[in-house]
C-alpha cells in the first residue's frame, strides 16, 4: 500500500535526504556509515503528529524545522528512557521512564539539532484542539496555563506502569497500514489524556514563565540531588551552587516536578531502595545504612510510606519474582 507523504512529518524527509537514503513505510534507518538505529513519524491530522526515535549518529546534525507553524500553540510531550534497552542498562534512578510536557513557548526552535544519540517519542499536539475536547474549570490554573500556551512552561513527569504499557504497545506495534495510522493515534492521545490528568491534580496556584537558564539550573540541582541519595539536600546549599534565592529555587523546581526539594528527593531514595532489594545484591539493613539511614525503623517507616510495604517484606517479594 502506497504510504501518503503528507502522514510523514517533514523532519524525518530531510533527515533522509541528509543521510543519503530513503523511508521506508516512514521507518528511516540509520545508514551504518552515521551510525545505528531508526526513526519513525507520523502525521495524524492537523492537529496531532508523533515522531520516535531510537538511534545513535557518530555526530550530531542540523535541520531547519519547517514543521514550524507559529500560528498554532502546541504543546509536546517528549517520553524519555522508555525503550527497553534504556530501561535494563546505566544508572537505574537517572534512567528512571519519565515524560516532558512544555508549551510551544519552549519548543519552536527553527533550527532541530539531530542529537548523536536519542532514545524517545514525541507527540505533538495542538492547543486549541484540546481545548475543544476539554472542559476545564477555574480550579485547573496548570491545565489552564497549558492550554493557554502563553507563557514558556515545562513540567516533568514520572510515568507510572501501565502509562509504561501504552507507550510499549506504540513501540512495539505491528498493526497493518490500514489501521496504523488510527491506532497509534488512539494512543498518543490516550497518552496525552492520562498525562493531563495527572497534570491536573498537581496543587499549583500560580505557574511562572521559564527561560532556558532558569530550566538548566533546575536540572542541574536535581543532578546534585540524585548524584548521592545518602546525603539529603540542604536547600541553602543548593541555592548557592544555583545561583539563585531558596525561594525561586523551591518554587521553580516544584512546578517542574510536582514535588518539593526534599519530597522529590524521599521519593527517589525510595525507589532506589527498592531497586536494590529487588536486585538481591544487599540486606534490608545494607540498603538501609547505604542509603543514609542509621536508624532501620526510620528507613522500615519511610519504605512503607512510598512503597505500600515493608522493605524485608518488599525483599521477600522479590525473591519470588526472581525465583519465577
Amino acid at each position: 500500500m502506497k504510504i501518503d507523504g503528507q502522514t510523514i512529518p517533514e523532519v524525518l524527509k530531510k533527515l533522509a535526504y541528509r543521510l543519503g537514503t530513503k523511508l521506508k513505510e516512514r521507518r528511516l534507518e540509520i545508514p551504518p556509515q552515521y551510525g545505528n538505529g531508526y526513526c519513525t513519524g507520523f502525521v495524524f491530522n492537523e492537529n496531532i503528529r508523533m515522531l520516535i526515535s531510537n538511534y545513535e549518529l557518530e555526530e550530531d546534525i542540523m535541520l531547519e524545522n519547517s514543521d514550524i507553524d507559529t500560528s498554532k500553540k502546541r504543546l509536546f510531550f517528549k517520553f524519555q528512557n522508555v525503550f527497553p534497552e534504556i530501561e535494563e542498562s546505566g544508572n537505574h534512578i537517572t534512567n528512571i521512564p519519565s515524560v516532558l510536557i512544555g508549551t510551544s513557548r519552549i519548543n519552536t526552535d527553527e533550527v532541530v539539532s539531530i542529537h548523536s544519540n536519542t532514545a524517545t517519542i514525541t507527540i505533538e499536539v495542538d492547543a486549541g484542539y484540546l481545548n475543544t475536547l476539554l472542559y476545564v474549570s477555574d480550579r485547573s490554573p496548570v491545565l489552564q496555563s497549558l492550554l493557554q500556551n502563553t507563557h514558556p512552561l515545562l513540567f516533568e513527569q514520572v510515568i507510572d506502569p501501565t502509562l509504561q504499557d501504552i507507550v510499549h504497545e506504540i513501540i512495539s506495534e505491528d498493526t497493518d497500514e490500514t489501521f496504523k495510522l488510527f491506532f497509534l493515534r488512539i494512543k498518543a492521545e490516550e497518552l496525552i489524556c492520562r498525562l493531563l490528568i495527572e497534570l491536573e491534580i498537581r496543587d499549583e496556584k500560580r505557574l511562572y514563565a521559564l527561560n532556558t537558564q532558569d530550566i538548566e539550573t533546575i536540572y542541574k540541582v536535581r543532578k546534585m540531588i540524585l548524584e548521592d541519595l545518602a546525603v539529603p539536600p540542604v536547600i541553602a546549599d543548593l541555592a548557592v551552587k544555583s545561583g539563585m534565592s531558596a525561594t525561586k529555587l523551591k518554587r521553580l523546581f516544584k512546578q517542574i516536578f510536582g514535588n518539593s526539594i526534599f519530597s522529590y528527593y524521599q521519593e527517589f531514595r525510595m525507589k532506589e531502595a527498592a531497586h536494590l532489594l529487588k536486585e538481591k545484591t544487599y540486606s534490608v539493613s545494607e540498603v538501609g545504612y547505604q542509603l543514609g539511614f542509621t536508624n532501620l525503623s526510620h528507613f522500615s517507616k519511610i519504605f512503607m510510606e512510598h512503597m505500600g510495604m515493608k522493605p524485608k517484606q518488599y525483599s521477600m517479594m522479590s525473591e519470588g519474582w526472581v525465583k519465577s
